[in-house]
């Protein structure tokens, strides 16, 4: 059967991947793919336009692509994090030759793969019924990435989120007199989710408890004192090892962790009604994984009162797959190719 070939963008300010992938209409193949220093560049148009050039040349040009971009995306326009650059969709598929390219945020682009992933790419957290109701996926990484997806007749509709700065919900002792001294460490009036269920909010638990009179001697109080003051250490990857090496205070802080993510995953399958699913995503997945699969997580997720018994029944999928992006705007990519008649 003929493939058509379609042209995927995974954006951020720092790096961007673009890819060739091919479609049968069933199958996405993974046919070429570029990494790009973003910042090395004008512009994106000259790197698609290097990237497509530089093709091989048995690849037939792309017609159709999806782009996701760390930004938000208004107006098939979009402003990116870190970079002075303001994209627009008529002008880069002007620029490459393309008959569509579409524009989505990195988080939201998540829905498009969430239906296609295989086994490699997820794992079940929990296993549970799955419908043609509403998706739903968040992430923790450099901050709380939050999404959901509506089923529709013309296929997925992507609904980008800025959950993740909703109000912080503190539920018992330990998370009020946490969230108490992090907005004062932090000099803000209010505290969002995402500065305790992120990367950086694992830090922030930990430097919580490691100022504590009692962790005075313990070897990770000067560098969470360190990377307070913008030091480049990476306190969340060691407050995880130290976890993993059987500190208990360590233990302790992962735990918070891991209890307010879960309890943040369950008000959003509650908010969403996610009965299609919900997911869980982002640059911790993969290295919280056995925090994910355990009752720090779990129990605060399904402890929703009188809808306890409706968060049980619902499908819980871990996203593992560092290319998900990528392959999820493929898949966007190939709606707009079977969109416009074009897929082969």
């Amino acid at each position: 059967m003929a493939t058509t070939t379609l042209l995927a963008g995974d954006m951020g300010g720092t790096k961007t991947l673009l890819a060739l992938y091919g479609s049968d209409g069933s199958q996405l193949q993974l046919l070429h793919q570029q990494r790009f220093r973003s910042g090395e560049w004008a512009s994106l148009e000259p790197m698609i336009d290097s990237f497509l050039n530089n093709r091989p040349a048995d690849l037939p040009a792309p017609g159709h692509a999806c782009i996701a971009v760390a930004g938000p995306v208004r107006h098939r326009e979009a402003k990116i994090t870190n970079l002075p650059w303001r994209l627009r969709e008529a002008d880069l598929a002007r620029a490459a030759g393309l008959e569509r390219l579409e524009l989505v945020n990195d988080f939201a682009v998540l829905i498009y793969g969430l239906p296609h992933f295989n086994d490699s790419q997820q794992v079940i957290l929990q296993d549970g019924e799955q419908d043609h109701g509403p998706l739903a996926i968040l992430g923790a990484g450099t901050g709380l990435g939050m999404a959901r997806g509506l089923q529709s007749e013309q296929g997925l509709v992507a609904v980008a989120s800025e959950g993740g700065h909703r109000e912080f919900a503190p539920r018992n002792e330990a998370e009020w007199n946490l969230a108490c001294w992090l907005k004062q460490d932090l000099g803000v009036s209010r505290l969002s989710i995402e500065r305790i269920v992120s990367g950086t909010g694992l830090g922030h638990v930990a430097h919580w408890l490691l100022q504590k009179p009692d962790a005075v001697m313990h070897p990770l109080r000067s560098v969470a004192e360190a990377w307070r003051r913008n030091s480049p250490n990476d306190l969340p990857a060691q407050v995880s090892l130290a976890a993993e090496g059987g500190d208990p205070l360590m233990q302790r802080a992962l735990q918070l962790w891991l209890e307010a993510y879960g309890s943040a995953a369950g008000d959003l399958a509650l908010q969403e009604l996610c009965t299609g699913g919900l997911w869980v995503g982002g640059g911790t997945a993969s290295k919280q994984l056995k925090g994910l699969q355990s009752a720090s997580f779990l129990n605060p997720m399904r402890d929703k009162g009188r809808f306890r018994e409706l968060i049980e029944g619902l499908r819980v999928t871990a996203v593992i797959d560092p290319d998900a992006g990528l392959f999820s705007a493929a898949c966007r990519a190939r709606m707009l190719a079977e969109s416009s008649g074009k897929l082969a």
